[in-house]
């Protein structure tokens, strides 16, 4: 007898202005299984769980639970009918006692009047099928982020939910925090609960599936039992097939610097939740590409060196002597510039105009005292417009009617200014057009063969074949081995990544 899902979405689409976000997406999800849903950014994971919560309406499509059709408005509609969500982010009040967030809304009442002692006992019973045992009266900010992921599961499940869906809870816990938390899911797993599983984690994805749907571009690659789907075929399977042309011959043009003396030296550089101990070398001239998938600590890692985020452990050598980064700013004295993956919220300011965009960096570094005179800004800009070919009608033309390529080129040139000794590029080419991305690749390219260090982040693997002098290879947020060019081709550099033996 066949088995009916208690979840089934099928044929789902959503489109966005000038974005299709989803076409033809579905997942199905059982009772007593754990579910992980994999894809890389911008696969769709985030709007199809929208949809499933009644957050975003579907275009078009199909939801089905326990056999009849649902339409979710909200995401306390969903909650009504037995769907519940947990965050990356716990959504609960840290000021609020453990008992408080637990009943938040829904507080037993006695003689019209909050039932204190019956909150407390509530709690305590509601934790004990967790197998959680804390004081139920101490706020919540008293207890580490993994005991308040179980109070926010525990939440979810005081309304007697059918489907937990936790969206990449374990994104900022240690490995002992994540046993703790796999332990209580396998106990809902065995009590007969659907969960769906959203991470990015591959060690985490197969100690804890049973079951796996890869989304890619929008849409649902395909569902797997996770016992039949190898790491190499599922990371195959997140990014695509590789470029079919020969790496080598789209190799950058001859001339890169040999080995030269060491730019920039990490040690043990680490911070919970975010990346474990890794060293890295960054020598001058050259291109060092980090590999791996999205949540694998290529971003952390950039953060950290750039000062954006403050390291937990390590050691940070520039130029040979010890630096401590508390700040961007501080990065910016030493030389490091850093062009962000997030444009619209981290790079370009949309409603400023080229020239002012342009010049942020350089003004940065000479502090607010010292103004750049508005002709010296000018003609920085127009240098700059002719230097990378930004199209625009002007460099008082406000940033955000530029193209996607033209703004990447505008927040390149920002830290050109600087002079950098060296360069972070995260994500320098996501969302804009072939053309764009080869102007750009050749012109960092450039850069590196007169001196300029660079660390390359893309998620286009054969871009990172093609461009990077070594690769550093990151899983799980750690690093997993460093390879010289043409040491990973197409094939290799996926074993690499899912850890597998070549």
């Amino acid at each position: 007898m066949e088995v009916r899902p208690v979840l089934a979405l099928s044929g789902i689409s959503k489109q966005f202005p000038g974005v299709k976000a989803l076409s033809g997406a579905g997942i199905n999800l059982y009772a007593g299984e754990i579910h992980t849903l994999m894809g890389q950014n911008g696969a769709g994971k985030s709007t199809l769980i929208k949809v499933l919560t009644g957050v975003y309406a579907p275009d078009s499509g199909a939801i089905v639970f326990d056999g009849a059709p649902i339409a979710p408005r909200s995401t306390q509609e969903a909650q009504t009918i037995g769907i519940s969500t947990v965050y990356q982010e716990v959504n609960l009040c840290p000021n609020l006692s453990v008992a408080e967030n637990l009943f938040i809304g829904r507080y037993p009442r006695r003689f019209g009047m909050v039932d204190w002692r019956a909150m407390r006992r509530d709690a305590r019973v509601l934790l004990a099928q967790l197998q959680v045992d804390i004081d139920v009266t101490r706020p919540l900010h008293d207890y580490p982020l993994a005991v308040q992921q179980m109070v926010a599961i525990a939440r979810a499940l005081q309304i007697h939910a059918r489907v937990l869906i936790l969206d990449e809870p374990t994104s900022s816990l240690d490995e002992a925090e994540v046993q703790l938390l796999f332990g209580v899911l396998r106990r809902l797993r065995e009590q007969g609960m659907a969960i769906l599983f959203v991470t990015h984690f591959l060690e985490q994805t197969y100690a804890i599936s049973d079951r796996i749907t890869v989304m890619r571009n929008g849409e649902r690659e395909g569902e797997y039992l996770c016992r039949e789907l190898s790491r190499r075929e599922l990371v195959n399977k997140m990014v695509g097939a590789l470029a079919s042309e020969s790496v080598d011959a789209m190799a950058p043009p001859p001339g890169a610097a040999p080995a030269a003396p060491v730019l920039l030296r990490a040690r043990g550089l680490a911070k919970k939740g975010a990346l474990l101990p890794l060293d890295l070398e960054i020598h001058q001239g050259e291109m060092l590409g980090l590999c791996g998938l999205l949540g694998s600590g290529r971003t952390e890692t950039a953060r950290l060196l750039f000062g954006a985020d403050r390291r937990d452990a390590g050691s940070l050598d520039v130029a040979g002597r010890p630096v401590t980064l508390t700040a961007p700013r501080d990065a910016i004295a030493r030389g490091i510039g850093f062009c962000s993956e997030d444009r619209k919220h981290e790079g370009a300011i949309l409603d400023l105009s080229v020239r002012e965009n342009l010049v942020l960096a350089l003004q940065a570094k000479r502090g607010m005292l010292r103004a750049i005179p508005l002709k010296r800004q000018q003609a920085m800009a127009h240098d700059y417009v002719a230097w990378l070919g930004i199209k625009t009608a002007s460099i008082e033309t406000p940033i955000g009617s530029l193209s996607g390529g033209n703004q990447q080129k505008v927040l390149l040139a920002r830290w050109l200014a600087t002079e950098p000794a060296l360069m972070i590029l995260d994500e320098p080419t996501r969302g804009i057009d072939v053309r764009a991305k080869q102007e750009i690749m050749e012109f960092v390219s450039t850069l590196c063969r007169k001196g300029m260090a660079v660390l390359f982040i893309s998620s286009e693997l054969p871009e990172v074949l093609r461009w990077s002098d070594r690769m550093l290879v990151l899983r799980d947020r750690k690093g997993c081995g460093t390879y010289l060019r043409g040491e990973l081709d197409e094939s290799t550099v996926l074993h690499a990544i899912a850890g597998e033996a070549a």
